[in-house]
């Protein structure tokens, strides 16, 4: 490193306030993501969309999330955490406005186009904020608020949709509200980065993954059940809601089911936070291939109950197993290292979210939607099983 060159570091203090503020505001954030997945039946009915355009549209999301994680997911380290969270959020308002508004397939595309962007800058900064503010803490809140805010999101979105008026734009103009807010009062926090001179704002922005030395071993061992997780996920957020609509018909159940993912998700990473992560992974693993199991099952028996069982216990196995590889992970990148640290981890996770989905969409089309859930879910087991049966060494 030259000598002009100062690292990126966070405030000697810790800073509450930062971490208070990052996570609410993530949770808003994370929630956003999910308002569209309970809207997808009101979609389909005004446009006849399919299960392939239904995943199209979700693909179209993370795409442009991991685009934003590869190009602007390290630049709070560079440019201070203050500046790029608020234009993140700026711009996430921004597609709730397009949300809002829409009328038509394109306009939907485009809205999730630019909420995709959006929500890959506002993770990976708010994310280094929260550890900024407490590193012992921060990966506990970094992996619990992203459920918490898609449980939020998915169940009161289905809420509305069965109680309140114009579900369509309500959601939306209470989001880009909160947004909004938020963009202004980040402003009156301390700023907990600060940018190394050495470094271009160009070379900031070239695409790249951020894996410190440190962190590729851990990284690379817990990558089998991380796909897991986030591949059980995107078929949650994508396709489970036509699924639990074939078994019950109702428009709330849908919602209900993806929120009771995240929801028992969260629940785990706070009943198992006192464990290692050595011990963490492999339940976690295990936890969700019972779970996955138990709610191909109930798909096969068309039982709405079952459904909500299984996928409580996968959603258990969904959180214990994230949590434990971002607890292995995180703590491992210093200051300056964090945001770029989180961008990689982010970029598999989304992979895993959208690449299967997206296949899952295809298969429906050419096979019909309950075959694919039951192969989809079986690879799903199989994968969280692989740690295990290969009997790999996890992190302590």
């Amino acid at each position: 490193m030259s000598s002009t060159s100062v690292p990126c570091q966070a405030a000697p203090l810790p800073r509450p306030a930062f971490l208070l503020f990052g996570a609410a505001t993530l949770a808003v954030v994370q929630a956003a993501s999910a308002a569209p997945t309970p809207l997808y039946r009101l979609y389909q009915e005004a446009w006849g969309l399919s299960a392939l355009a239904v995943t199209g549209i979700f693909a179209i999301y993370s795409a442009s999330l991991l685009l934003a994680l590869l190009t602007v997911g390290s630049l709070s380290d560079q440019l201070g955490r203050r500046p790029v969270i608020a234009a993140a959020l700026l711009l996430d308002a921004g597609a709730m406005l397009v949300f809002m508004t829409a009328g038509s397939v394109e306009a939907l595309l485009a809205a999730r186009l630019v909420q995709g962007f959006a929500t890959g800058a506002a993770m990976s900064s708010l994310g280094a904020a929260i550890l900024d503010g407490d590193r012992q803490r921060g990966p506990l809140v970094n992996a619990v608020t992203p459920l918490l805010g898609l449980t939020l999101g998915t169940l009161g979105t289905a809420l509305l949709v069965a109680q309140a008026p114009a579900p369509r734009q309500l959601v939306f103009l209470i989001l880009g509200a909160a947004m909004l807010v938020a963009a202004v009062l980040v402003w009156a926090l301390p700023e907990t980065a600060r940018r190394d001179r050495s470094v271009t704002l160009w070379k900031t922005l070239r695409p790249r993954l951020g894996v410190p030395p440190q962190a590729r071993a851990v990284f690379w061992a817990v990558m089998p059940v991380n796909v897991a997780v986030w591949a059980l996920g995107g078929f949650y957020f994508s396709l489970m809601p036509a699924v639990a609509r074939q078994l019950e018909g109702g428009a709330l159940l849908g919602g209900l089911v993806v929120a009771t993912l995240t929801a028992a998700g969260s629940l785990a990473m706070l009943a198992l936070r006192g464990m290692t992560p050595a011990r963490i992974l492999p339940l976690g693993s295990a936890a969700l291939a019972g779970g996955t199991l138990a709610t191909l099952a109930a798909v096969a028996l068309a039982s709405p109950a079952g459904l909500l069982l299984g996928t409580a216990l996968a959603g258990f196995g969904f959180g214990g197993a994230f949590f434990g590889a971002a607890r292995s992970l995180l703590p491992l990148a210093a200051p300056h290292q964090r945001a770029g640290l989180l961008s990689a981890f982010y970029v598999e996770s989304y992979l895993a979210f959208s690449l299967p989905a997206l296949a899952a969409g295809m298969a429906a089309r050419e096979i019909g939607l309950l075959p694919t859930t039951q192969l989809y879910g079986g690879a799903v087991v199989l994968l969280a099983l692989l740690p295990l049966l290969r009997r790999r060494r996890m992190p302590r």
